[in-house]
């Protein structure tokens, strides 16, 4: 079974090592991080203070690897913290190198708490990688107090140089980043009205809707209600738009000549112009009036489309999907005529309630207490960490290593909680490595010396890392790997004794974090069943509050329902991209390979049918009589299922006849109400959990089997 099943894994691993991501290229922030690392070395040099700049640029250098496109205020205080952490371990750091021992357990220790920091998250875990390698750094730079404490506090500087520049705009565009998020999300709905999509694919506007999810803060301020406002406006559209998409799918294949399926073809068409009108807007730095002028005459001429609809004849075969369609256009109109609105500066009526927020770090304290446990994945990767940093800090001093700190700042960067990370990290860092050390022997012999054309290549290696550095890893350590040899060539050191000591230091680091890995390694494949029943469980409190909600107008419930939907698709992102490093996992089957990707398509089509249903039963008044049955049913399904992925015996008899609800569902009209639209995404669901329930018996009998 193991050797059948190797070249998928293995070749889904190689496919993410040579990945390119170009939506992850980056060139406004390479830009201000450059100048932050630039700065600090042409004042330095300028001044007679080269070692000072050199300090500060590497904080502001560590720094900028925290920069994104997070709103001003949150920006501001990650790239704060990371400033004083960046002050704090360099500080720890030089005081430290003074005593070896006590700066291999000082290193230990602290790569055991950056490790742990994963539980917390990607950001606070890069976080901690970071003071890591300045830790790792300045451990071998021994110094007296007072000189580590001004070192800490040009590194932290640094920092706060880099902070000053990511933050520059905020006075001229407070809220550019919230309006840029809500314009891509505006702008792929657009597209998705336009463009037919595979149940099998993840819904529409996923990756978009994570990412304003991600951005939006609650609280009282006009703006902030404002982009809540578009945001939920945009979820009712995208509801709106997959209901209308399977609308249009079915006419295609019933009644394709049909006009009434140009009729729906035309209402997706109109609504692609008022949404791109939004997008247009939000993005604008002033009112985009012609815009807005002709998503208006759009809006007024799908709601007109919906009226004719309305006044078609009954007695036509198509006639009760019809009455779904007209439904959902009406809907769509209402949503883009108040998205419209509020995107050209008008406010909502009414605003959220704001709930209270528990504190940010009594949540982390609690998170890793609960962490601090041999079957957690955040402490047995600290426990990694702690082990090879301490180990390679060792190494490196015992050898005599001119500068030992690279050993361990390679097994930092390169070690990670899961394999495929790992490894590609480990395959990347090294060959970016050798890549860049050429790159800069070439560099050496090709430019004429002198302290301004050092800052120069500095400058744009920096602009290198931070511009192609998250599209793919080889361009980050490359640049890197330049980068330290030009900054320590400025402090006199030479050239050819850097590339050499970081090729070597670089290929043990390396090693030392794949070997420890291979040793003791955290198979993502053992969590997947954990994650899927995560995700059934959110779906399932998703389903509930999407059919309780029907007919009640409290605002809580709206909240609820926003809530749940956005679990809902949290866990199943966090599925997918587990799903996706099991993949490539050496050691997993080829049998269970295909298992795990039916379960994969199985939960996308689920997901779609589920907020298909919510857009169909939002406007059916009243619910089918039959259709309480069936959600009880659906519930008990789901229920069972994530029972049975943690461990539960699987009893097929015992599980409910959704087919025979579906039969009930269909019987319950009475002809003075239509609701086809419900009785196919009803069907749709149960097949879809129908066919996950079959997909996760047969992987959780191959995963018993495995020896």
């Amino acid at each position: 079974m193991r050797t059948t099943a190797r070249p998928a894994a293995w070749e889904s691993l190689w496919r993410g090592v040579a990945r390119v991501q170009g939506q992850r290229l980056e060139p406004r922030i390479a830009l201000r991080n450059m100048i932050g690392v630039a700065v600090p070395l042409v004042v330095g040099a300028a001044s007679a203070h080269t070692g000072a700049g050199l300090i500060a640029a590497t904080g502001a250098l560590n720094v900028a690897f925290r920069d994104s496109h997070a709103p001003y205020p949150e920006r501001a205080r990650q790239l704060l913290a990371a400033s004083l952490i960046a002050g704090v371990a360099v500080t720890a750091g030089s005081l430290s190198g003074t005593d070896a021992l006590v700066a291999v357990v000082l290193a230990g220790a602290w790569a055991f708490g950056a490790g742990l920091l994963v539980a917390l998250g990607e950001r606070p875990a890069n976080l901690g990688m970071m003071s890591v390698v300045l830790l790792a750094i300045f451990a071998a730079v021994p110094m007296s107090p007072r000189d580590a404490a001004l070192a800490g506090l040009a590194a932290c500087a640094g920092g706060v140089l880099q902070t000053l520049l990511a933050i520059a705009l905020w006075p001229l565009g407070r809220h550019d980043p919230e309006r840029r998020a809500l314009a891509g999300l505006y702008r792929e709905l657009a597209c998705a009205a336009l463009t037919p999509h595979q149940a099998t694919e993840p819904p529409p506007a996923t990756a978009q809707t994570l990412a304003v999810q991600g951005l939006l803060r609650r609280d009282r301020s006009v703006q902030s209600q404002r982009f809540h406002f578009l945001f939920s406006q945009a979820e009712r559209t995208r509801l709106a738009l997959l209901a209308l998409a399977r609308i249009r799918l079915r006419l295609e294949r019933e009644a394709p000549t049909a006009p009434q399926s140009r009729s729906v073809e035309h209402g997706l068409d109109l609504a692609a112009t008022s949404l791109t009108a939004v997008a247009e807007t939000l993005g604008a730095t002033a009112r985009a009036t012609p815009a807005l002028e002709a998503a208006s005459r759009a809006v007024e001429n799908l709601a007109a489309l919906a009226d004719r609809l309305r006044d078609a004849g009954t007695s036509e075969p198509l006639h009760p999907m019809m009455i779904d369609a007209r439904i959902q256009l009406e809907a769509l109109a209402g949503q883009l005529r108040a998205a419209l609105e509020v995107a050209g500066q008008s406010t909502p009526a009414a605003a959220p309630n704001v709930s209270a927020h528990r504190t940010w770090l009594r949540d982390s304290l609690s998170t890793l207490r609960a962490n601090l446990k041999l079957e957690s994945i955040a402490c047995r990767h600290g426990i990694r960490m702690a082990l090879c940093v301490a180990a390679g800090d060792a190494l490196g001093r015992s050898m005599g290593f001119a500068r030992p700190y690279w050993i361990p700042m390679t097994v930092a960067l390169v070690l990670k909680p899961d394999f495929a990370a790992t490894f590609s990290r480990g395959v990347l860092r090294l060959g970016g490595t050798y890549a860049g050390l050429l790159l800069a022997t070439v560099l050496f012999h090709a430019l004429p010396p002198g302290v301004a054309i050092q800052i120069l290549v500095i400058a744009g290696l920096t602009f290198l890392a931070r511009w192609a550095g998250g599209a793919n890893y080889a361009f980050l350590a490359l640049a890197v790997a330049a980068l330290a040899v030009f900054l320590l060539s400025l402090d006199g050191a030479a050239p050819s004794s850097l590339i050499w000591a970081r090729a070597i230091d670089t290929t043990l680091g390396g090693a030392i974090a794949l070997v420890a890995y291979g040793l003791w390694p955290t198979w993502e494949r053992a969590h997947v069943a954990e994650q899927l029943a995560r995700m059934l469980d959110r779906f399932r409190e998703y389903f509930r509050a999407a059919w309780a909600s029907v007919g009640a107008s409290n605002p809580s419930n709206a909240q609820r329902l926003e809530a749940a939907r956005g679990a809902g698709r949290l866990t199943r992102t966090n599925l997918e991209a587990t799903i996706e490093r099991a993949l490539a996992e050496p050691g997993t089957s080829r049998e269970s390979a295909l298992r795990l990707a039916g379960i994969q398509a199985s939960a996308r089509r689920l997901a779609y049918a589920l907020m298909t249903l919510e857009a169909a039963i939002a406007v059916a008044e009243p619910l089918p009589p039959a259709f309480a049955r069936f959600a009880h049913d659906v519930e008990t399904t789901l229920q069972r299922l994530a029972a049975a992925l943690r461990g539960t015996p699987l009893d097929h008899a015992a599980w409910p006849d959704l087919r025979e609800d579906h039969h009930g569902l269909v019987l319950s009209g009475d002809g003075a109400q239509s609701w086809t639209l419900i009785d196919i995404e009803a069907d749709r669901i149960i097949n879809s959990l129908n066919t996950l329930r079959d997909e996760a018996s047969q992987w959780i009998s191959l995963r018993s089997e495995t020896p």
